[in-house]
């Protein structure tokens, strides 16, 4: 989270990360056409001839003042395919949260798997501490006939109430907000819980 005192401002950035086609693009369409004009930028949505994003998809919006400061939120995509592995960690660099969308279709579940240990693995390197960072889970969707069990998915990944979950149908916009909003709770939860540990006085030796 970078803070700009003097124009007032929270650049915050939040990345969706997931398996390929898992509905990470969904999700910030969907964020994109709830927001008013006035308080978002344009979407930026880099995709190839199958649809499925190239590099990453990127928007900027605004929420009310916090703190008397103004929050820019930067929300990003990872491009899911295998062979981007590289990509998705750079577009992780810098990252305040992550949102995991998981696909629940139960011939994805390696996939959901290998994407959610490639994320930890990938976190590491770039130095970011794990411990209390903002992670959420989306389990999307949900409206497939034959949707795996959240019991499954839970046990699968090895969430068992580690991180927020949420069940969500992104393409019909269910579940979408309520996964940005746990998102961002927790993120601003961790500054200021990371401000009053600077803030301590530090012990005299």
């Amino acid at each position: 989270m970078l803070v700009n005192v003097q124009k007032r401002e929270l650049q915050v950035k939040i990345v969706y990360y997931g398996p390929a086609l898992s509905g990470k693009t969904t999700n910030i369409e969907q964020v994109y056409k709830s927001i008013p004009p006035n308080r978002r930028s344009e979407l930026t949505v880099m995709k190839t001839r199958g649809d499925r994003t190239l590099f990453f998809d990127y928007m900027q919006m605004e929420l009310g003042k916090v703190a008397g400061f103004t929050p820019r939120i930067n929300l990003y995509t990872v491009p899911g395919q295998v062979m981007y592995a590289m990509t998705r960690k750079i577009v992780l660099r810098g990252a305040d949260a992550v949102i995991f969308v998981a696909d629940s279709s139960p011939i994805r579940i390696r996939e959901n798997l290998y994407s959610w240990r490639q994320l930890f693995q990938h976190l590491e390197e770039l130095n970011i501490s794990l411990e209390g960072f903002p992670i959420v889970v989306q389990w999307n969707k949900r409206d497939l006939p034959n949707a795996a069990p959240i019991p499954l998915l839970e046990q699968t990944l090895g969430v068992n109430g580690r991180y927020p979950t949420f069940e969500a149908v992104a393409i019909r916009n269910i579940g979408v907000k309520e996964t940005l909003q746990a998102a961002l709770k927790l993120l601003f939860k961790k500054g200021r819980s990371d401000e009053r540990t600077k803030s301590q006085p530090k012990p005299t030796p």
